[in-house]
């Protein structure tokens, strides 16, 4: 189901309770083993930022815990899902995976569960919402590693030269901002990615918009909602047919692309999450930030996203995992991390020192959307092939051959069979 971020005061005085409550925690103990680590790549740049970060980790960590080794794989998102599925599907699953899917395998029983890996306080200490995201079947398999949530970018210096001189609020607005941004020679207007890389997302950014999402407050698959047909087709018709969109598809653009041209000053608009301001800040791009427009003005809920690490049964390192996990958790690591890429800590500890520490104050806008952001319904085992499939398809629903309730109506019967094939 569709869950809303929570608040962190309460949850905080739940943490205080069980951390004096737990002692030293539940695991401990070490092996000679190697532990591996498959973790997705969040430089979007085409640095090592993220390679560099696990290597220097995993050496702090061997330095405190002897007889254990960390071997760390980065792949790209375009990639990381789907190499974690092949080497489980042959038997050679990691100990760890950092991916942005877990409802399936935990149904699989292939996971450890949370309680069994991680000590009470790093348990936790994850925000309360994010916890529940990550059950199935009221256990916690899936541990949130880095959050964030969304905004709409856009390029101040192309605005000013266009004549416009605030951000739009309604699609209507948004599709004239466009045009005349296109008039000043601005080749690509709004960068739509609906490529394979995250497709899902930009996807439901528009759906949340548009006043519906993946799912209904019952948690059945919604993609064909009128509400999220509307959306598409304001995409098809308003942007993309009219030559708005760029000299790419959207269903051939990937966000990584997109936000690479964005920080070259290529594009006035797009939907973005925090990294991307690191990111246009390096080339002196001035941008500016706001909601995303909806189709009467009114504000709606933002995009909540978590990515997830979980631990695999088959090498049986449980305790070893657990050891490394409570490590990784500590509130100097998920902070260094989230600084790095300008994301948003999943614990509760971190994000209250990012929140109050002015050196983070770009981000303040990001964390300020999370009580009321909403997320994809990972705890749904059905969530990672419907996320494929969305990955894949949805890109055809502004094509001029087909239409946007063609496209959502075969992705909305796809997701219900896969529902169906998983209860």
């Amino acid at each position: 189901m569709q869950r809303r971020y929570l608040g962190l005061t309460a949850a905080v005085a739940a943490l205080t309770t069980a951390i004096s409550v737990s002692g030293c925690g539940s695991v401990g103990g070490a092996g000679d083993v190697t532990l591996r680590l498959v973790a997705a790549d969040y430089n979007l740049d085409g640095g090592d930022g993220t390679k560099k970060y696990w290597q220097d980790l995993a050496e702090k960590f061997e330095e405190k815990n002897p007889g254990i080794k960390v071997d760390v794989e980065i792949q790209s998102w375009n990639d990381v899902d789907r190499k974690v599925g092949e080497m489980v599907k042959a038997g050679k699953a990691p100990d760890l995976a950092q991916i942005g899917a877990y409802a399936d395998y935990a149904s699989d029983n292939k996971l450890y569960s949370a309680a069994e890996m991680l000590s009470i306080p790093t348990q936790a200490n994850f925000l309360d919402s994010l916890a529940e995201d990550g059950k199935v079947h009221r256990v916690q398999y899936g541990m949130p590693f880095v959050g964030s949530t969304r905004q709409l970018f856009y390029n101040s210096t192309l605005f000013e030269k266009a004549g416009i001189t605030e951000a739009p609020t309604t699609w209507k607005e948004l599709a004239a901002d466009a045009k005349k941004l296109k008039e000043d020679g601005v080749a690509t207007p709004f960068a739509l990615p609906l490529g394979p890389e995250e497709a899902q997302a930009e996807t439901l950014n528009w759906m949340l918009a548009g006043g519906s999402g993946y799912v209904d407050e019952i948690g059945t698959y919604t993609l064909n909602s009128s509400d999220n047909i509307d959306a598409f087709e304001f995409l098809k018709n308003s942007l993309v047919t009219p030559g708005l969109t760029g000299p790419v598809a959207p269903g051939k653009l990937n966000r990584k692309a997109a936000f690479e041209a964005f920080a070259k000053g290529q594009v006035g608009m797009l939907n973005g999450h925090p990294s991307l301001m690191q990111q246009a800040e390096k080339n002196g791009v001035k941008y500016e930030m706001a909601p995303l427009p909806t189709p009467d003005g009114k504000k709606r809920p933002s995009m909540g996203v978590a990515d997830w690490m979980m631990g695999f049964k088959q090498n049986g390192h449980r305790k070893e995992m657990g050891k490394f996990l409570d490590f990784v958790y500590s509130d100097a690591n998920v902070i260094a991390f989230a600084d790095r890429f300008d994301l948003l800590p999943v614990t509760l500890t971190a994000s209250q020192k990012m929140a109050s520490d002015s050196k983070h104050q770009k981000v303040r806008k990001f964390l300020q959307a999370l009580p009321s952001s909403v997320s994809y319904p990972v705890s749904k085992t059905s969530w990672a092939k419907v996320s494929e499939s969305i990955k894949q398809q949805i890109g055809t629903a502004v094509e001029p051959s087909n239409t946007p309730a063609g496209v959502l109506g075969v992705l909305s019967r796809e997701a219900a069979a896969l529902d169906s094939a998983t209860q």
